[in-house]
């Protein structure tokens, strides 16, 4: 890139060869190039010449000529880049120029220029972010909250922003004041990437500097006003865009020449055993590396780099393992050693399980994917926390050790362990946890035996249940049931109950089937019981219930509660002639109904054998199926085959 805008005589050009590093060139001599490790080697007459032509650069940026200053700007946006000549233009108060030309209201591509140049000086760190006023703030701030604003200002007035943030303490109330997440929401809908990141980027910045109860994104999720749709896409949106950043380490390889890496998996090894002693000979250190990475859980033993040679994870699950290690120590060897100390078969492997545990949060969280028109399934507890997808495979890790153990598992029940786990860990993110304190919380809810338990409850109500084979095996059940209902009723019958007879002797009567009496026949007094004469028998006609009963019709019945009502039956045998009945609870009166509609022919509708009808159904289907689980019932029967051609094949015995 050439400028030749200005500058003295002796100088023809100026040419950037990317950000590191400045080019001046001469008329009458080489091209020389100004580092921060060669600018000593520069003679002084270049410095002044560089100082030149930063005073004139600043000159004419604060001329009064429009077209003059556009051009100078263009000029420093391009030049700014540079240590050196940043330097020789802060000096001279550059900075201050530039913030005093936002701060009155520039506007369009002057700008655009504007902001690139402040950005770039400020970025080489030769002075402190402190120094910006509360006015260039707010009106950069403007910027960001207007709906209708240039690309470019917008990029720059992020980035301009985040980097007050993360630099000055003291200007983060202010920046926090003037910026809301919110509003910083709205700009993940713009599908300009860099828009996006930038966004993120400032969030991001924000929720590290705020202190723990000020968190922006928290103070939205558990404040007392609802969160409507459109946020909660934004969330949801926010959500998958910074997990997404964890793309590029999910899918890049470990090299297993690459010694900085392998010193990773050797400090992972190093804090497990506390491994620092040389062991002496090189055969000897190599046996012991391969006994303490088998105890580790790496598929390879001899060159456990290996393992993260796979995409998905690559090295975020070394990342992970590594920040466990490290910030949660104690939960890391807990881990380590417990497996190792168990018996061969039952060890749980930590490598392997880290592995692919990272894959499997990949797969829930769907990293790497675009966020999907509409949908607004956010999980408020990652905005609690700086390290969210960290911590969160951190308890997903001992959830799994856990699991191992409550499965008693082996290697050959891996595949089955994860399955567990990864059910464990989607039902609970299904309960919408507001922290990681309330996602333990929860998962240790879901035990195996728990998982055990919802899976048997779940089944009746799966769509396999209502397809027609299962229909159909329910009606064939049903008269089975009903009929072991019924037989039940009549035994029940049979062996008696105590009531108050009510009528005007108020005698105290067992009124129970008699069991060498036919169906229809029924005892009614004690002297009945005793005798057990079957010419005692009568043929009962009906039975009535509630107010329909003769004793529940008299003027003093009627003061009678509610609860006595319910629970009144006759039996009617004769015009003139009843049996009336107050049964002692609601049980026996279901009993009673059932046992004498049995008798007389009629459906048994009480809430007792709705009730039994469907707890035995249940058990009785769960018992047929239990040979077909996780086996899918199709909805048709199979088609016949056709018939063969010939019977050939066939043969008789004998």
């Amino acid at each position: 890139m050439r400028v030749t805008h200005g500058l003295s005589k002796t100088c023809v050009d100026w040419s950037l060869s990317g950000s590191e590093q400045f080019a001046l060139r001469y008329a009458d001599g080489p091209q020389l190039y100004i580092t921060e490790q060669s600018r000593g080697e520069i003679k002084n007459g270049t410095i002044l010449r560089l100082t030149r032509a930063a005073r004139q650069l600043l000159e004419r940026i604060q001329s009064h000529g429009i077209d003059a200053r556009l051009e100078a700007l263009k000029e420093l946006a391009k030049l700014s880049a540079d240590p050196t000549f940043a330097t020789e233009f802060i000096n001279m108060e550059g900075i201050g120029t530039l913030a005093r030309l936002v701060e009155s209201g520039t506007f369009g591509e002057m700008l655009a220029f504007t902001l690139t140049a402040f950005l770039e000086l400020m970025d080489h760190g030769i002075v402190s972010w402190d120094l910006i006023s509360l006015s260039f703030i707010k009106q950069i701030a403007g910027y960001v909250n207007q709906p209708m604003v240039d690309v470019s200002i917008l990029q720059r007035s992020l980035a301009i922003l985040e980097s007050i943030v993360l630099n000055s303490h003291s200007l983060y109330q202010r920046v926090a004041q003037e910026i809301t997440v919110g509003q910083l929401i709205a700009h993940l809908q713009v599908s300009n990437q860099e828009i996006q990141t930038y966004a993120i980027a400032l969030i991001n910045a924000l929720f590290l500097k705020a202190p723990e109860d000020r968190r922006q994104v928290s103070h939205i999720i558990r404040g007392n006003r609802p969160i409507k749709a459109e946020m909660a896409h934004q969330l949801y949106v926010l959500q998958v865009l910074t997990f997404n950043l964890l793309e590029e380490r999910m899918m890049t390889k470990m090299d297993p020449s690459d010694q900085m890496q392998r010193d990773i998996i050797f400090e992972l090894r190093r804090i497990a055993f506390d491994g620092d002693s040389d062991p002496g000979g090189t055969e000897k250190r190599k046996a012991m590396y391969t006994k303490d990475y088998k105890m580790l859980g790496f598929t390879n033993h001899v060159n456990p780099a290996v393992d993260f040679t796979q995409t998905p994870p690559g090295m975020l699950a070394l990342d992970n393992m590594l920040y466990l290690a490290r910030l949660h120590q104690d939960t890391y060897i807990r881990i380590v050693l417990e497996n190792s100390s168990r018996e061969d078969k039952h060890e749980c492997p930590f490598g392997r399980c880290a592995i692919e545990l990272t894959r499997m949060l990949c797969e829930i969280l769907q990293v790497g994917e675009l966020p999907n028109e509409g949908c607004n399934d956010y999980h408020p507890m990652f905005f609690t926390h700086d390290r969210a997808w960290e911590e969160f495979f951190c308890i997903c890790i001992q959830l799994l050790n856990k699991t191992w153990k409550e499965m008693r598992a082996t290697a050959e029940d891996f595949n089955k362990v994860m399955q567990v786990v990864r059910e464990q860990i989607t039902r609970a993110l299904a309960m919408k946890p507001t922290s990681l304190d309330q996602l333990k919380s929860k998962l240790r809810a879901l035990s195996y035996s728990e998982i055990l338990r919802l899976r048997q409850s779940e089944r009746m109500s799966q769509d396999d249940f209502q397809s027609p084979p299962i229909i159909e095996l329910r009606e064939r059940i049903q008269p089975e049931i009903l009929e072991l209902i019924k037989q039940q009723r009549l035994n029940r019958l049979c062996e008696g109950s105590c009531f108050r007879k009510v009528g005007n002797r108020r005698r105290q009567g067992a009124i129970p089937v008699s069991p060498t009496a036919p169906p229809h026949l029924i005892t009614h007094s004690p002297r009945d019981v005793q005798q057990n004469d079957p010419s005692q028998f009568f043929q009962h006609k009906s039975v009535v219930t509630g107010k329909d009963c003769p004793h529940m019709k008299e003027k003093s019945a009627l003061k009678q509660n509610k609860e006595v009502l319910e629970l009144a039956f006759s039996i009617l045998y004769d015009p003139d002639e009843a049996l009336n009945f107050v049964a002692p609870n609601k049980y026996e009166y279901c009993v009673w109904i059932d046992g004498l509609s049995a008798l007389l022919g009629r459906e048994m509708n009480s809430d007792l054998t709705r009730s039994d009808l469907d707890t035995l159904i249940s058990m009785e289907m769960k018992l047929r199926l239990l040979d077909l689980e996780n086996i899918a019932i199709p909805d048709a029967p199979p088609p016949v085959p056709k018939e063969p051609s010939t019977y050939n094949f066939t043969y008789n015995y004998g």
